[in-house]
Order: C-alpha cells, then structure tokens, then sequence
C-alpha cells in the first residue's frame, strides 16, 4: 500500500490553490453581477424589479450541481464545449450573483428612510443619491454579511469536482485512490478548508460587530 508523502499534501496544497482561484472568480463575477441586480430590484421600473427577482428565485431555487452540469454538459451538447475552470467560473458567478443581489438590496433598504428624504430635499438626482448618499453607508453594512458569504463560496467550489475541476476535494479523492488512507487524506483536506475559510469567518464577525449589525 502507497504511504501518504510530502508529494501528496504538496498535490494538494497545488490544488488548493485552484479552490482559491475559483473562489476569487466567483466572488468578483457575482459582485459585478450581483450590485446591477440589487439595484434592479429598488429600481421605480416594474420590467427591471420583475426580471431581477426572476434570475434571482431561479438561481436561488435550482441547486448548484444542476447549474454546473448545464454549464457543463448542457452547453457541451449545444456545441460549447467549455473547460471545467471556465465551466466552474460560469456556474459560481450565476450563483453568487443570485445571493450577492439580495444582500445587497437588504443592505440597500436598511439605509434609513430619513436619508433618502434628506437628499430629496438637496434636489438629488436617484444616481447622486445613490453615489453620494445611500451606497457609502449601505457599504458599511454590507462588508460583514459580504465577507460571510465568501466562506460559502469556498465551500462549494467542492462541487466543481463533478464537471472534472481538480480543487481541493477532487484533488483528496485522487490521492485517496492511491494511497487508500481516506481518514488521513480528508483529514488533510478539512484542515486546508479550515485555514481557508476560518479567517474569513473570524473577520466577518469582527465586521459585524463593528458595524453593530443585529442591533
């Protein structure tokens, strides 16, 4: 029997770093998606909330492994065959998008009314008040519940392993069936998630209370 070595923990901090990778990929694909959303959904226009509020229930009401295996597969028989990271970077944007949106938009509508009224009063246009007023404090409010959601984030990109992505768990599975020592080997690979998604936890409670979010 195959010993786990230094070779195999090096395998799978190589793809941890994927895990990384994917994770930053989502994140920045679903807030550049994710903030015209939110803002879709306070627009004054009803197409714009109504269709903001569609990809969002869609989104948030169709598993992640389905959204994968459509980028993945669905899209293969249609003539697209994509890559499993640009699959994986596809699905996990859509995904985080969906939530990203919402949060936002609870973060946008817990700006006190008596703002919104104090810019109308200025003579504000709904671009000034968003850029000047509204936006810099639901930012504030935002980071915790933001920074939370990373760790989510992480945590699935496991899933990418069933579209054939090596990250971190599919890279545990490969070294399992050589080594066959699967207590020791995802022993190794928790311990990674862990030093990957702990900060993130420790800092959005730090945020959290620091902005005095709950109160």
């Amino acid at each position: 029997m195959i010993q786990l070595n230094a070779n195999h923990l090096l395998y799978l901090l190589e793809a941890a770093r994927w895990t990384v990778l994917l994770s930053l990929i989502a994140f920045l694909g679903g807030a550049l998606v994710g903030l015209p959303l939110a803002l879709m959904r306070l627009s004054r226009i009803g197409l714009l909330r109504a269709l903001a509020i569609g990809y969002i229930q869609l989104i948030q009401g169709t598993p992640l492994l389905i959204v994968l295996f459509l980028s993945y597969f669905g899209l293969g028989i249609l003539g697209y065959k994509l890559i499993p990271l640009v699959a994986a970077g596809i699905s996990l944007t859509l995904y985080a998008a969906a939530f990203l949106g919402e949060i936002w938009r609870g973060c946008i509508e817990a700006v006190p009314r008596t703002q919104w009224e104090a810019s109308d009063c200025l003579g504000l246009n709904r671009f000034q008040q968003y850029t000047y007023v509204v936006l810099p404090q639901a930012v504030r409010i935002a980071i915790p519940p933001t920074v939370g959601f990373m760790v989510q984030i992480v945590k699935n990109t496991s899933l990418a392993s069933v579209i054939g992505f090596v990250e971190l768990s599919r890279a545990g599975q490969i070294v399992n069936n050589s080594t066959f020592e699967p207590f020791v080997i995802f022993s190794s690979v928790a311990a990674i998630y862990f030093v990957l998604c702990y900060p993130l936890s420790v800092a959005a409670r730090t945020l959290e209370r620091r902005a005095h979010v709950g109160r």
